[in-house]
């Protein structure tokens, strides 16, 4: 198989966790006969700095010529601590996300028996928990409109908009993902408040009548977010707007004991970006030793969601947990014991695949 992708490092530690998972997917792609082409392109603060722009127009077209895209992560301390910058680095993302049609994020949420005990939970409440959260991703109050001040600057608004066709659309998704696992899907809103959750609700109950298969159940989001410190272990798929998906993925990412282990995937309607869910990490850019092994992982869920390459996608997975195994790991995992650099990391995972 021919396999296209673009390859956007983005800031901090992007370019380190990126080059990473590039060797490794190119060792799985010589394993088993695939042929891997990739550009790579500038996005975030990178893009700001070289053209004014986090997301050129360049970049844009490299995606939308691509079957995949593998994506760093973007963030720079200098917009972060500047709140009249006029361009930031993650508005990159968002019109990334807009103009690829990037409507749902995936994050798988597993648990790795090595880690447990960094859980912030109870070994009991987390050891074999295993769901997935589907965020709808271009619509809401981040993409909403009217947004902005008032001429004083004293007032500030946001405007959450939702349209049954965006609803809808992610509901179809998250079922279809349910179907293959537990068959169950937890629908999260804040249906008693507010007007756009009534209509993910009322539409979450139209839709569930085709899939009669599944059981379905509705929980507010404050509900939702104790449930998952509570017992985890009780979801399969959870899907919500955008916002709440935000937050809840990230407490979710936590309950595992590492951020630096969980991938991502952002189906879009042109194309798909796969990334790790945590950010540039920009105190340890070029020290080479940030984690890649949720870098890594993502570029298994590219295989397995882009191209249909499951036997591929699992050899990545299988070499992932044997690095933990052998304790070759980064220092944010090593527990005390030896703290191998990204690039070792990187190394022993692609030569553990050639073997």
């Amino acid at each position: 198989m021919k396999l296209n992708i673009a390859v956007l490092p983005g800031d901090g530690i992007g370019p380190e966790i990126v080059a990473q998972a590039l060797d490794v997917t190119k060792a799985v792609c010589a394993k088993f006969g695939h042929e891997l082409t990739y550009k790579e392109a500038i996005v975030g603060a990178c893009a700001i700095d070289k053209v004014g722009n986090p997301y050129p127009d360049e970049t844009h077209e490299l995606c939308m010529q691509s079957d995949a895209v593998l994506f760093g992560a973007i963030g720079d301390p200098r917009f972060d601590n500047n709140p009249s910058a006029k361009v930031r680095p993650e508005q990159g993302l968002l019109a990334m996300r807009k103009k690829l049609g990037l409507f749902a994020n995936i994050r798988p949420v597993t648990t790795f028996p090595s880690l447990i005990e960094k859980s912030p939970l109870r070994a009991e409440l987390v050891d074999g928990a295993d769901f997935m959260c589907i965020r709808e991703l271009t619509g809401g109050m981040y993409f909403g409109r009217p947004q902005g001040r008032s001429e004083d600057g004293n007032t500030a608004y946001d405007t959450c908009v939702y349209s049954r066709e965006e609803i809808e659309r992610i509901l179809h998704l998250a079922y279809k993902y349910a179907g293959q696992r537990r068959k169950k899907v937890t629908v999260v809103d804040k249906a008693n408040v507010l007007a756009t959750s009534r209509l993910w609700r009322e539409v979450a109950q139209e839709v569930q009548k085709q899939y009669p298969d599944i059981e379905t159940e509705y929980m507010f989001v404050d509900n939702a977010a104790m449930r998952l410190i509570q017992w985890p272990k009780s979801f399969d798929v959870m899907v919500t707007e955008n916002m709440f998906g935000d937050i809840l993925t990230d407490e979710a990412s936590v309950i595992t004991g590492s951020l630096g282990m969980l991938p991502s995937a952002s189906v879009g309607i042109h194309t798909s970006v796969f990334e790790p869910i945590h950010g540039s990490y920009p105190q340890a850019t070029g020290k080479d030793i940030a984690n890649p092994l949720a870098t890594i992982l993502s570029a298994a869920l590219m295989l397995e969601y882009a191209f249909g390459l499951m036997e591929e996608g699992k050899a990545i997975r299988d070499a992932v947990n044997a690095s933990m195994d052998a304790h070759v790991v980064t220092e944010d995992i090593a527990k005390g014991g030896k703290a191998y650099k990204t690039s070792e990391v990187g190394k022993w995972i692609v030569d553990y695949i050639k073997k």
